[in-house]
């Protein structure tokens, strides 16, 4: 994999990585436990620098004890800080999901929206989890979903040469039809976590190691 590729070349071998993926992670679904769509977005602002499992263990009491947005809306600021303490960052945590949820009973009838502009407007909410709740709630694909597995695995592929994760989303959403675009975050997120691990990248038990750009350089290391 080496020299420049051509536009053409790239999208070729985006394809290729793309039906790979598709073979490796048939039903790549949302890690996050929910019911509806305020479930995943709560869930999601939660899950910023935190594992989708430690989520898990804290949503079910959560859930149960704020149901819908106006009880999450009502919270005690400090009461919700330790309700979510486990997940980390909990202040700035409680302090979005409280902004955003007197967002949704203010502006939107206590109900999530289902458009990015709309959802971007809340407390909190970026294109990242926007994209993750549109596709995972509503099956609407807006756009890619790139957080910290999906910027590292995009670039060591070489699909991406960008450090910010729009500038990233946009370089996937052009190599990927749109139908694919929900699933395509969703299989990079599940190869970034099962595979192309941040520091002990599994590179040659990888089926996409003949498509990456990164393989030979991290196999190469090794020797």
């Amino acid at each position: 994999m080496t020299g420049k590729e051509t536009p053409g070349q790239l999208r070729f071998r985006a394809k290729k990585i793309i039906t790979l993926l598709h073979k490796e992670y048939p039903d790549p679904r949302i890690a996050l436990n929910f019911s509806n769509p305020l479930e995943l977005l709560v869930a999601t602002i939660l899950s910023a620098q935190c594992t989708d499992a430690r989520v898990n263990m804290v949503t079910p009491g959560l859930f149960k004890k704020y149901p819908t947005a106006g009880h999450f809306a009502r919270a005690s600021q400090a009461e919700l800080e330790q309700d979510i303490r486990s997940t980390g960052f909990y202040r700035n945590k409680a302090k979005s999901i409280i902004a955003c949820t007197r967002s949704l009973v203010h502006n939107h009838g206590g109900e999530v929206p289902r458009t990015m502009e709309e959802l971007v407007e809340l407390g909190g909410v970026g294109r990242k989890t926007a994209n993750c709740v549109l596709g995972g709630a509503y099956g609407i694909n807006s756009g890619v979903i790139v957080d910290t597995h999906v910027r590292r695995v995009a670039q060591r592929l070489g699909l991406s040469r960008h450090d910010d994760p729009e500038e990233i989303e946009i370089d996937l959403m052009g190599l990927a039809p749109q139908p694919e675009w929900f699933d395509l975050g969703n299989m990079l997120i599940w190869h970034g976590r099962k595979v192309c691990d941040a520091k002990k990248p599994k590179c040659a038990d990888c089926t996409l190691m003949k498509f990456c750009r990164s393989a030979e350089k991290f196999l190469r290391s090794r020797r």
